[in-house]
């Protein structure tokens, strides 16, 4: 029978719990689980294991069709060199040009269908931005690559996903008043019909029902804490409407979110980040998973950043990470049929 195509993880901050995740993710790994390798340096992550009494002997591999034979015995690496050693918590520009070369890397070989996806580890925006990375986060980054890559626009969005809850933000990494700035209808009827497209696509979900966020309290009350809801939410969900999309809003967000709401929608609308990221990341801080949505290629990541403050301790969480392999693999699993 021929393998099944790997996943791909990505370095991530190299000062990080990146690694570290990395590492305990190849330890818990099952017979049934499609494999993976890792975009990295394989002697960072050899020093690593053994620093922290990680019992992962670490391969390097020269293709991603070597994964298979070298998994079950070993964590295959697809060498990334860093420019100098990484000090967990102290994270370097001069090795930013490793951690973009691993994103770089993995997009390219799932565009070639080399591989079944990509999952990647955090990364320090800040970091990266010193050393002249241009794109607020992963989620941008990616639409270039792919954009690039394919000679036509790429339009993505960013999902929040664990059992029981999906969030969608229409406005990600900005500031809350630029955020609400920017907000208006035409954004919103983009993001939603995205999100629409990858619940079917992605997610198995043959009529996606759709809520949509209130931006105000109270959802403006007519108009008296705020018109964002009748100037552009509420367009925004008539024009869905009009696509044929099953929507509902705008709702209230202090009450979109308790257990019995959650089972009325496949997936909430949010207007900014933080009403999008709270309510999953008290759900489920744990195993959150980050989603782009609309890319050519499979892409998750761990619901969380880079940790510098235990990075090097031995005391990462490797659940998210875990949780993002496995839905990757279920989402490319649907692709392919």
């Amino acid at each position: 029978m021929t393998p099944l195509p790997p996943l791909a993880i990505t370095m991530g901050e190299p000062a990080g719990i990146g690694g570290e995740l990395s590492l305990k993710a190849w330890l818990a790994r099952r017979h049934a689980d499609r494999p993976f390798f890792v975009l990295d340096d394989a002697g960072r992550l050899a020093s690593l294991a053994r620093d922290l009494g990680l019992d992962v002997p670490v391969r390097e591999i020269s293709r991603p069709t070597e994964t298979a034979q070298s998994f079950s015995t070993a964590l295959p690496v697809l060498p990334i060199r860093l420019r100098a050693p990484a000090t967990p918590g102290r994270p370097d520009p001069v090795n930013a040009p490793a951690t973009l070369e691993a994103i770089e890397r993995a997009a390219s070989l799932a565009l070639a269908g080399d591989i079944a996806g990509m999952v990647t580890n955090p990364i320090q925006k800040k970091t990266l931005q010193d050393a002249g990375f241009r794109h607020p986060g992963h989620t941008e980054f990616l639409a270039e690559l792919a954009s690039r890559a394919t000679g036509r626009s790429v339009e993505v969005a960013m999902m929040l996903a664990c059992p029981g809850l999906r969030v969608v933000p229409v406005t990600i990494h900005l500031g809350l008043a630029e955020a609400v700035r920017t907000l208006d209808t035409a954004g919103i009827v983009r993001v939603g019909r995205i999100a629409v497209s990858g619940l079917i696509s992605l997610f198995g979900i043959a009529r996606p029902r759709l809520v949509v966020a209130a931006l105000n309290p109270h959802a403006g009350e007519q108009g008296t804490m705020g018109d964002e809801e009748q100037r552009a939410i509420t367009p925004a969900i008539e024009a869905l409407r009009r696509d044929g999309i099953d929507v509902r809003g705008p709702a209230p967000a202090d009450t979109l979110f308790h257990e019995a709401a959650r089972t009325t929608y496949d997936a909430a609308l949010c207007m900014y980040h933080d009403q999008a990221l709270i309510p999953i990341k008290s759900i489920d801080f744990s195993g959150g998973v980050n989603v782009t949505l609309g890319l050519p290629f499979v892409r998750t990541s761990p619901d969380h950043g880079t940790a510098l403050d235990i990075a090097g301790t031995g005391r990462a969480d490797p659940a998210s990470l875990i949780a993002a392999l496995a839905m990757a693999d279920d989402m490319a699993r649907r692709r392919q049929t």
